[in-house]
Formats: structure tokens, sequence, C-alpha cells
């Protein structure tokens, strides 16, 4: 059996979170390797709807063990909620969660900077979720963080009193306010540091000893492969790496462990917050496909920006991950269309681009290029059988397989669990 990555292949809300789920059988373990609770991953199964931003779904599977893994930055108060919801929905953590010593925590001046940043930059926001993912990492980057593990260190007003300054800094240069002084922040964290004690663990050394045993690890990403912080559509991004060699560096496994790729996407594009979009569409169809997809953000509530299955941008982030098998969803979305844009290249000053560039300017003004495929028109929901689809659906996913140079091993139908095709997985 085999270590696999799930990886987003746009920019996010691909479905990851029922694909994990859907998986979990497969695997001992479930480890998430970046982001914070700036993500959101929705899973239905029979007459029960769970929302997670921090957890990972595989919790919601009994006797399934789940990491966070120290590439994650953690707001204390909303890792303790989750739990807290879990609970009251009769889902028992205790044991089989650990939340890595090295994880980043973030702080109410993270909060803070985030939310003033993007008051103060009008129009050129970057769409911020405002949770104080980004200056978070930042800190870590330059070194003032604060980790999990030293939430009751006794350097730990020391290091806040840095980092506070250094937020401070910037807060009043904006316009902000003051923060709290440290001393009431390290009073936080000390509660914080007891409420967690439970879960802390050093998680690198617990998935190389089940790595030892042979245990099979499913390590989840979030967001997706372009918001990633090196590859994705710079500055328009998240601050950590959200491709299939994050998972490396966020948990402290060897890239020889990893043994196969999923890539989750959508049969269709969507974005939220800022930044270029070139398939993008403003039109009924776009309309029509934020109301029938419900594409409304997990975590924020903000309605995403919807637009045509972009392969230029999809062939990239193929290429990036190294996806091995992809996980095609919500096509039930396109059931009611006629006709089918995709997008094969960009027109750009008189050339057909099918590389994606990295220059903002040519990601806003190209015009994309596309092929129109033969709509089915007819029902596919809850479908389990890939021969039980209408032919032009199944003429949809075999063109995309031939773009992509990747199997289409699954296929959602639906947003419940059991509305899934699963036709071939590398490690089956």
């Amino acid at each position: 059996m085999a270590n696999a990555v799930v990886v987003g292949m746009q920019w996010g809300d691909e479905g990851k979170g029922k694909i994990v789920d859907l998986l979990c059988p497969d695997f001992d373990v479930v480890a998430r390797y970046q982001g914070g609770h700036n993500a959101g991953h929705t899973v239905k199964f029979g007459d029960q709807h769970f929302s997670l931003h921090l957890i990972p779904s595989g919790i919601l599977r009994p006797g399934m063990e789940c990491v966070l893994g120290n590439g994650m930055v953690i707001a204390p108060e909303a890792f303790l909620e989750e739990l807290s919801g879990l609970e009251e929905m009769g889902i028992d953590p205790s044991g089989r969660l650990f939340l890595s010593d090295r994880a980043q925590v973030i702080l109410a001046g993270h909060v803070d900077l985030d939310g003033q940043r993007e008051r103060a930059a009008g129009k050129g926001k970057i769409g911020s979720t405002l949770r104080g993912i980004g200056p978070a990492y930042e800190m870590k980057a330059a070194r003032f963080g604060v980790r999990v593990g030293d939430l009751s260190s006794s350097h730990l007003e020391d290091r806040l009193r840095a980092q506070i300054s250094r937020l401070e800094a910037e807060l009043g240069a904006l316009g902000g306010g003051r923060l709290e002084r440290p001393s009431r922040v390290a009073d936080d964290c000390r509660r914080w540091a007891e409420a967690l004690g439970p879960y802390i663990q050093n998680t690198t050394a617990l998935l190389h000893g089940w790595l030892r045993q042979g245990r099979r690890i499913l390590f989840e990403g979030a967001q997706g492969a372009l918001l990633d912080i090196d590859h994705g559509t710079y500055p328009y991004v998240t601050s950590s790496n959200a491709l299939s060699g994050g998972a490396c560096t966020g948990t402290g496994v060897p890239p020889t462990a990893i043994d196969a790729v999923l890539g989750v996407l959508k049969a269709y594009t969507t974005r939220v917050g800022s930044g270029p979009f070139t398939t993008e569409d403003h039109s009924d169809a776009g309309q029509y496909l934020r109301e029938r997809g419900n594409e409304f953000g997990t975590t924020t509530g903000r309605p995403r920006r919807c637009g045509w299955l972009d392969l230029v941008a999809s062939r990239y982030s193929a290429r990036l991950n190294g996806v091995t098998t992809i996980a095609l969803t919500k096509l039930d979305v396109l059931d009611t269309q006629r006709e089918i844009k995709v997008c094969t290249g960009y027109r750009y000053k008189g050339d057909v681009l099918t590389d994606y560039p990295a220059s903002l300017d040519v990601l806003e003004e190209a015009v994309p290029e596309y092929r129109t495929l033969p709509g089915w028109q007819c029902d596919t929901v809850g479908r389990t059988d890939f021969e039980d689809l209408p032919v032009a659906a199944r003429d949809y996913v075999s063109f995309l397989e031939d773009e992509l140079e990747a199997p289409i091993g699954v296929l959602s139908t639906g947003p419940r669990r059991e509305e899934t095709i699963v036709r071939q997985l590398p490690w089956s």
C-alpha cells in the first residue's frame, strides 16, 4: 500500500475534503501539512454535514489518526472551537489527534495586522481571509514566531515582546492601534498550552515511527497549487507551499516516503479573492455555475468567482505536483449544459500560450482560447458506475485525461460521500 498526497489543482475549493474522507479506508493516518483555519473542508454523508477548517476530515472516520503538521499555523481558539464542535456531534478525537509542537501559533496581533493591511490596500488588496495567516508565516520566516511547543517556555515573554514590537510598528504606520501587553498575551499562551497539551506531540517522530511500521499515510494539503507562495499567481497567493512537495517540509517526512499524488480538479474553475483568473465568466454562465455549484466559501461565506475549466493552468498544476491520478469533482454541475467550454490555450499579442505564465500582466490581458464540447443534458447526480454516465460525459472525461496526461480515477457526482465513481487508484 502507498503513502499518498492529496492536493488541489486549482485555487482551492476543489472538494479535497470529500476526497480525503472517501480515501480514508485505504489509509491509517491523515496528516495535514500547511495552512491554517483559512481553509475549509465540507464533508457530507447520509443526512450529516460537517465543515472543518483545521482538523483533517479523516477525523470523521472512527479509529483514523490525524496529524496537524509543523508546516501549519494554528489559531488555538479556533482549534479548541473545532474540537468542541466535533464532540457535540458525537465524534471523539482523543488519542487519535496530534498537533505538531513545531507548528506556529497565530496571535491576535497577526489578525489585527492582516485586517489593517487589507483596509489600507483599498482596491489593491490581496483578498485575505483576515485570519492572520500571512503575518504568522512572516514572523516564522523572520524567526520571531511562537511555536506550539513554546507556549509554556521560560523564554515566552521575550519572544512575544520582540514579535509584538514589530507588529505594532507596522500597525501604527497603517493607522492601527496598540496590541495587548506581552504579559497578557503570555497568560493566554499558558492557558492554551494547558488546553492543547493532550494533543501536542513531536509529530515528525510519530510519523517516522508509523512509516517504519508500514502504516499507510495520506498527506492532505489546503488551498490549491495556483495559490502556492512560489508557483502560484504571486502576489495573490497564500503564504505557504500548497504543492505536493509541501507535504515533506510541512510534516518532516522525506520525498522517498511519497508513492502517489492524487490531484483534485473541479470540472470548471473557481477562485475566491483577488488576482488574475483568465477564464472567469461574468455572464449568465458564470452565475449559473456559482448557483448550481453552491460556490460560496466554507470558511468565509464569500461568493466564489466562476468560469470554465482552464487546461493551461491545470496542466501546469499536474506537472508541478507530479500528479499520478486525478479526482474530478462537481461533474454533475455541468449536467444541464448544452455545450461545455474548456480553455486549451491563452491568446496574447498574437501568440497562443500553452504554458502557464508567471507575469500578472500576461494573465490579466490574455484571452482564453476555448474548445467547445457537447454537453450531456441529463442527470448524473449520485451515479456510482462510470459506464452509467452518458456518452458525452465519458467523452469529456477522456478528453481531460488526454490533455492532462493522467488518468481520472475518481469522479464526484454529488456532495455526499456515497455519490462517487471510483475507477482506479494507484494503490489499489
